[in-house]
């Protein structure tokens, strides 16, 4: 009988497993959480990061349109500068 009364009641049992059931959920909120925070940080610097690159496409390409202008002024000169050499 000495083990019949240390033996933990049914209710005592319940209990012991719901309140572990409720700590590793808690646990797992906690993660979980943990987690979404870390996402959205990346996510965060993964926009900034491709906001930067549009920006420095933009500028790119800018830049691209003024050199492809710069050519064709330099080409026109050029063709000038052969057709006064040809006349001489």
């Amino acid at each position: 009988m000495g083990s019949a009364a240390n033996a933990p009641l049914p209710e005592e049992d319940a209990l012991a497993s719901l309140e572990e059931r409720i700590r590793r959920a808690a646990e797992l909120v906690t993660q979980l959480r943990a987690e979404r925070d870390a996402a959205i940080a990346d996510l965060d610097n993964i926009r900034k990061a491709a906001g930067g690159a549009l920006a420095d496409s933009q500028k790119l390409k800018q830049e691209l349109e003024a050199l492809r202008g710069e050519r064709k002024q330099v080409r026109t000169r050029i063709e000038k500068l052969l057709g006064q050499m040809e006349l001489l």
